[in-house]
Formats: C-alpha cells, structure tokens, sequence
C-alpha cells in the first residue's frame, strides 16, 4: 500500500535532476518555468546582441561585400536555428532537456569567446582601410582569420540550436497535460517564452549594439559571453523544481519504421486474421505503453486504442501478421506518425513568413544605415531598429495572454479561446502587409537619394530612419503571432515522445527562412542578367523594392497554401470524432 501511495506521488515518465523520480507539489509548476524564461532572456541577449548587428561587423571590419555579408548573416542564423532539431531530437532520444540546455550554452559561451578574442587582438583581423583611399584597397577576411571566425560562429550556431532545441520544451514539461488550469498555464508560458525573448532582444539591440558601435566589437562579444556564462548558474538554480521527462528513445527509428511497415504490408489481406490491433504494448519499448497511457488519459487514450481514419494507408503497420516481426507496429506508434505528418504542412507553411523576417538582419539593416539615424542629438546604431518591433511585443504579449485570450474564451465558450492555427494565420497576414511597406519606403527613400542627388553617394540620405521602423513593426507583430502559436501548436499536437523534436520546428521554420532568403537573392540575381536588382556600387543602385515586392507575391501564394491545410487540420483532441467502433472493433477492421 505504502508503495501504491507513493507512485501516486509520481510524476510517471518523469525524473528530478538527479534522475530520481520526479514528485508531484515539489516538481514542476509556474515556479520551475519562470527560471526558463529568465535564462531565455539571458541566452537571446547574448544571441541577438551579435546577430542583429553582424551584417556591419562583417562590411566594416571584416570588408566583405554587402551581398556577401547578408548571406553570411542568413546562413549563420539558418544554421543556428537548423541545429534546433538536433537539439530537439537529442533531448527525446538520449538526453534530458536539463542536460542538452547545458552543454548548448557552454559550447555557445566557447564560440563567443572566440569571436571576443578575434574582435580584441588587431592581427587576427584584416588590416584596417578606408573604402574611399585607394591607396589602402580593403583586403576582405581570408586564410586562418577568416576560419576563425567562421567557426567560431558556426560554434555559436551550435550552442543557439541546442538551447533552442531544448528549452522551450524543456518549460513546456514542467505542466501538467490532463489538468485544464496547467494547460492553461502552460500557454501562458508560451506567450512570456516570447516576452522574454523581446526583453534579451531589447537590451541588445539598445544598449549592447550601442557598445559594439561605439566602444568596440570587443566590448559587445565580450558581454554576451558574460550573458550565457551568467545563464548557466541561473538554469542550475532552478535544479531542485525542474521536472526533466525521461528520454524515450529515437523518434526517427519510430517514424521510419511505420512509414516502412505501411508499405511493406500493404499486400497483406485485411480480414479478421489480420485486423487491426487493439491497444498493446510497443514492441521496441515495453514499459511505453504503461508509462504514457498513465500520463495521457483520456481523449489521447481513446485515439491510441483505435485508429483514426485519416492517413488509412499508415494503419496497414499495425497488422497482427506483418511482412516481418521487426516491422510489427503498436496502434500508439502508427498514431503517433500520423500527427507527424499531418503538422508538417503547416511547418512548411511557415518558411515564407520566416524569409521575410530574415531581411530585418540583412537589407533592412542596410536601408537605415544610409538614412539620417539621428534621433536629436543622439546617433542611433541601424542595427537597433528592431527595438521597434520589440517594445511592441513586449506590450502586446501581457494584453494578448491577460485581456484578449480571456475574452475569446467567453465567447467562444472554449478552453483555447484563439484556436492556434488562427493565431498562426494572422500572423501570416501582417507579414505580407509588412512587405508591402517594405517595398513603398524602399521606392520613397531611392526617390529622395535621387532627389538629393546623393544615388552615387555613401552620405546619409536626408530621410529618417523612422520610415523603416514601420516595416519592423509590422514583421515583429507577425513573428509575435507566429512563433508564439507555433511552439504551443507543435509541443501541444506532437506525441509525448517527440515534443522535444517537434517544438524545434518552430526554430527550424526560421531556419529555412533564412537559407530561403539567401537562395532567392542569388536566384533574383542570376534571372535579373546584367542588371541584377541586389548588387551595385552602393545600395541605392539596387532594386530593393523589386524583391519586396516579389517576396509580398510569394507570400500571398503561401497564404493560400496555408489555408488549404489549416482548414483540414484536426487538433489532437478532436481525433476521437474521426474514430469509429462498430461491435467493439474499429471500423477499419471491417
């Protein structure tokens, strides 16, 4: 009895930090997450502090070309988001959440380090030039210097993707999924995950990018490796509350293996030999079933006992006589891939959104650099007009999680109020609005440089820089919309053990907006022939506005796909109306 009352107490499939199981009223909870989302300040400011400003790092001291610089920033920041997988895959296959955060910010505290060294000693630089004196040609970055630098940002972009892989999540797991006031915390935990990643963004892109303009890169490296290193004793602090899920092995083995069974099954004759299995343990792991039945009751429950109907072609991997008992299948595992595959549309819907975010760290940056960025008789660094989307953020999530949320639930009489997929759309929405006022200042600021007939020169143009931060605005209110819906959406719809992975899309999503980015720059260069809209003598020969204006088309199309696929979609908790039970078998038995 004693026994019985104590696993009562458990947290099942879950262990504290040191591996001992997990119990409930001391592990997990609001109080746990709210040390995730301090270290989330800390790690973005130390991310962002560089990677907003790195475009001008790279022109001014390391002398590549603007285009060359752009892509650079877009393929770093790519990459770093792109690891985000490994880290999300790690953290369910082998590792803690608690763990992979840990080794993430040591490997990134590494890579900045590095970088701060670079920045510091004069000789692991190009030799200081003046673009104007020809006597002094810019030498750009080669030879040893150059593959210092790069790999200590792609070390960087190894540590971001890590923690980004891992610490969404890792909040996410400490509430409880069949409580409706933890599900509601844990939403709330999403929007302040966001809040949190405005407040690191504020400060760098404000007070550290001033720095690095006027006291020196060393100065802005050095402070964000003081960050993640402070990150890490703030993390291990909150140690004792953590409620860390036990890892669950591969979810790729899984997904391959079902995707490989649907197909090597399907000449098999259905017939009650050969019906569908009922609820069982998984083959490649006993104690699964046991484990995450205990953890997801309920609606969870109904659908792993019985096939949905949708994706029928997968339930052909869960046959009691497969091809071969390697390939043999539980109806959990089968279930568990359909969800999969039924969110990656949405994923890839995502990407465009995600390509027109990339130009606040590439051509935006640039366009306010050569406007007037005085503000009185301040000089405002180009690279902190993010702050502009960032205060927005920062004031909408509280109105957003406080205000709007409880008034949707009133009237729609739901728990979630703004379904996610909603909150995803609008935000595909004002990205294409954003584009659109990306294009109409870009046409004004070229109309003032030839106006002033300053088209040739590199003089600050006559113009504020303020016409830019309507752009900022606009896409920070997108990425508010959608990155917050996306990490709930993901973590929320994705299997108990791929939500690590799943939650990682999220970053990945950026990550293939970024590479994007770069892909159609070079493309829109090489359709474009001898008068290539991104490249001249200076970026007022560019057309600019061209590839806005072709980014707003491209979005309007991926709008549309979005819609095709969100109006299809099926949240997790409404698949147990897709299922149906004829004399206690599924209706794909018969």
């Amino acid at each position: 009895m004693k026994e019985e009352g104590d696993r009562s107490e458990r947290w099942v499939g879950y262990v504290d930090w040191r591996s001992r199981p997990a119990l409930r009223g001391r592990h997990g909870g609001m109080l746990a997450a709210s040390f995730v989302l301090v270290v989330e300040i800390l790690e973005n400011l130390a991310f962002l502090a560089n990677a907003s400003n790195l475009v001008l790092y790279l022109l001014d001291y390391m002398h590549l070309s603007p285009e060359r610089s752009a892509n650079a920033v877009t393929n770093f920041m790519g990459t770093a988001f792109l690891l985000a997988l490994l880290g999300g895959f790690l953290s369910d296959a082998f590792f803690t959440t608690y763990h992979i955060y840990l080794i993430s910010a040591v490997i990134e505290f590494l890579g900045l380090g590095i970088l701060t060294l670079q920045a510091q000693v004069p000789s692991l630089k190009p030799p200081t030039c003046s673009p104007t004196n020809t006597q002094i040609p810019c030498q750009e970055v080669a030879g040893a210097k150059a593959a210092m630098l790069f790999a200590a940002l792609y070390l960087v972009a190894l540590g971001v993707g890590g923690i980004k892989g891992s610490l969404p999540a890792h909040g996410a797991e400490q509430f409880d999924e069949n409580t409706p006031q933890d599900r509601k915390l844990r939403s709330t935990f999403f929007n302040y995950f966001v809040f949190s990643l405005s407040c690191g963004a504020l400060i760098a892109v404000t007070l550290v990018v001033w720095i690095e303009d006027n006291k020196g890169w060393q100065w802005g490296f050095g402070i964000s490796t003081a960050t993640i290193f402070l990150s890490i004793p703030v993390f291990l602090a909150g140690s004792t509350t953590y409620r860390n899920k036990i890892p669950k092995g591969s979810p790729l083995t899984t997904i391959s293996k079902v995707l490989i069974a649907s197909i090597c099954n399907a000449g098999i004759a259905r017939g009650p030999s050969n019906a569908i299995m009922s609820m069982s343990t998984s083959p490649t792991n006993p104690a699964r079933s046991k484990e995450e039945g205990e953890e997801e009751k309920g609606d969870t429950k109904m659908a792993l006992q019985i096939p949905t109907k949708g994706l029928k072609f997968l339930n052909r991997a869960a046959t009691r006589k497969p091809t071969s008992q390697r390939l043999k299948c539980s109806i959990e595992e089968v279930e568990d891939v359909k969800i999969v595959l039924r969110i990656l549309p949405i994923f890839a819907s995502t990407i465009m959104l995600n390509c027109c975010l990339a130009q606040l760290s590439t051509f935006s940056v640039q366009q306010a650099a050569t406007m007037n960025t005085k503000l009185g008789s301040l000089k405002v660094p180009p690279a902190s007009l993010p702050v502009f989307p960032v205060v927005f953020i920062m004031t909408l999530a509280p109105i957003y999680d406080h205000i709007i949320i409880p008034f949707a639930r009133r009237v729609t009489k739901t728990e979630m109020g703004i379904l996610h997929l909603q909150r995803i759309g609008i935000g595909l929405i004002l990205s294409i609005v954003a584009m659109v006022v990306a294009a109409l200042v870009e046409i004004k600021r070229k109309r003032v440089a030839t106006h002033s007939g300053l088209l040739d020169s590199n003089q600050p143009l006559p113009i504020t820089f303020f016409w830019v931060g309507f752009q900022y605005l606009f896409l920070g209110s997108a990425d508010l919309f959608t990155l917050a819906g996306l990490l709930e959406f993901f973590f929320t719809e994705a299997p108990a053990s791929m939500r690590s992975l799943a939650t990682s899309l999220s970053f990945a999503s950026l990550a293939m907006g970024y590479y994007l980015s770069s892909v159609l720059v070079s493309i829109v260069n090489r359709v474009t022939g001898s008068s290539p809209w991104l490249s001249g003598s200076n970026l007022n020969h560019y057309h600019l506005e061209r590839f806005y204006w072709l980014m707003c088309v491209l979005s309007v199309l991926n709008f549309a796909n979005y819609l095709f696929w969100a109006i299809r979609y099926k949240y997790r908790r409404e698949l147990k109306l897709d299922v149906g039970i004829l004399d206690g078998r599924s209706i794909t038995d018969q």
